[in-house]
């Protein structure tokens, strides 16, 4: 409540002021920003910052393109500087000297985020700036080293300690549960009615992180289906009837999004499954088992695409299914078949030291395990278009998260259930 009325203050404070200190839409932007650099007084900063994210907002791609052109070519780090606190460093290296050189290093655009960031709503600003980073940096490689600040900045801005996590249910105000209408990713949510069944039965939860500086927007949220067996399907999941015995062994992570494009590469995820798990177990102390229910993003992709670098086994696993029509997928033999090869691409199929699937390589990264394939699991037109139907668990066993967490990250290890091994090629 205080902090709300600060910055109702300071918003008023603003509007007062701006014509006063100056700022008007004469000014360039270049103008604003040296001002904003080199202003001393708190409240001429934050008009000046207000002015300069206004700007912003209001420009067209190509100047958008040039702030950013911008922050990468003026407001990097000193290299007199850089090179003298290198110099101390070398001739004594002290705590004292690399701190100092650590501190000549940092780009001065750091400073310049920072001060952006003390004006009201400003972190929303940033965020939605960031968005617009990241759409311009596929054209332009290189203003990479001004998305590298941002990521630098948010990281320590939305870190674990400033993240809250709330209960999303039928009570919250109907901002939020638009917002969560509009920013599912995995499974659409229809209507009102539909988001309904989802959050306010019984066995139905649903979880986000939110932070200070972003009133009413949720950075990430999960929504989680309690039963007493691990699902097979998403219809299982959006299309029964809840039953509330309360006595419930399994909690499915079903959907999982993300919501704010700016702050892609933040990591909130990890966080956010491993306190959930925490809160269920707390309400629930019969939940022993937790799956996920995943989508598999990249295996039409893969599996329609030229065969690079496979062994004989997977070439003629994803051959013969190449063959059999999306419309010709009803035998037995044509299940097993899309299962082996599921099995086989989240296993095999690789950038580097991890897995090309990106939903694989969260929950692995997270230190899970590929525990279930399943067929027919996700019948939506985008479920047959992204995978043929299929959808994985992955199982967090509380026990070994940790352990397969960290052979994950350090050699690639993936880590699967004993039931997959009838499916996997020969190494």
């Amino acid at each position: 409540m205080v902090l709300a009325r600060f910055q109702d203050f300071l918003t008023g404070l603003l509007k007062l002021q701006s014509d006063l200190i100056g700022g008007t839409d004469k000014d360039s932007m270049d103008e604003l920003l040296q001002r904003l650099m080199g202003s001393v007084g708190e409240v001429s900063g934050i008009i000046t910052a207000r002015q300069v994210l206004d700007r912003y907002r209001k420009s067209d791609n190509d100047a958008k393109l040039a702030f950013f052109k911008n922050l990468e070519q003026n407001f990097n780090a000193n290299p007199a500087l850089v090179k003298l606190a290198f110099d101390a460093y070398q001739k004594e290296p002290t705590s004292s000297n690399i701190n100092r050189l650590s501190r000549a290093a940092e780009p001065t655009r750091q400073e310049l985020l920072r001060r952006l960031n003390q004006t009201p709503n400003a972190t929303h600003d940033l965020v939605a700036m960031r968005a617009d980073l990241l759409n311009l940096l596929k054209d332009n490689p290189d203003i990479k080293p001004v998305d590298e600040d941002f990521v630098r900045m948010f990281t320590s801005w939305f870190g674990r300690g400033f993240l809250v996590l709330r209960d999303i249910n039928w009570s919250v105000s109907a901002a939020i549960l638009e917002r969560i209408i509009r920013y599912e990713a995995v499974h659409e949510i229809k209507d009102w009615d539909d988001l309904r069944r989802r959050i306010d039965p019984p066995n139905r939860r649903c979880f986000a992180y939110f932070h200070p500086a972003l009133v009413d927007e949720p950075l990430i949220f999960v929504q989680v289906a309690l039963s007493n067996e691990i699902p097979s399907s998403i219809q299982t999941i959006l299309e029964t009837e809840s039953v509330d015995d309360g006595n419930y062994t399994t909690a499915t992570f079903y959907s999982i999004s993300n919501c704010q494009p700016g702050l892609s590469n933040i990591s909130f995820g990890n966080f956010l499954i491993k306190q959930v798990v925490q809160e269920l177990q707390t309400e629930f102390a019969s939940i022993k088992t937790f799956v996920t229910l995943s989508p598999i993003p990249g295996f039409c992709r893969w599996l329609d695409s030229e065969p690079k670098d496979l062994d004989e086994d997977l070439a003629a696993l994803k051959g013969q299914l190449q063959k059999i029509s999306k419309q010709d997928e009803g035998t037995d033999e044509t299940a097993t078949l899309i299962k082996k090869t599921v099995s086989n691409y989240l296993l095999h199929s690789k950038k580097g030291l991890y897995p090309s699937d990106p939903v694989a390589k969260f929950h692995l990264g997270n230190g899970a395990l590929i525990h279930r394939i399943h067929t027919n699991a996700d019948m939506s037109s985008k479920g047959i278009k992204q995978s043929r139907g299929a959808m994985v668990n992955y199982l967090y066993d509380l026990k070994n998260i940790e352990t397969n967490h960290e052979q994950f990250i350090t050699e690639g290890h993936i880590k699967y259930s004993e039931n997959l091994k009838s499916l996997l090629r020969k190494n």
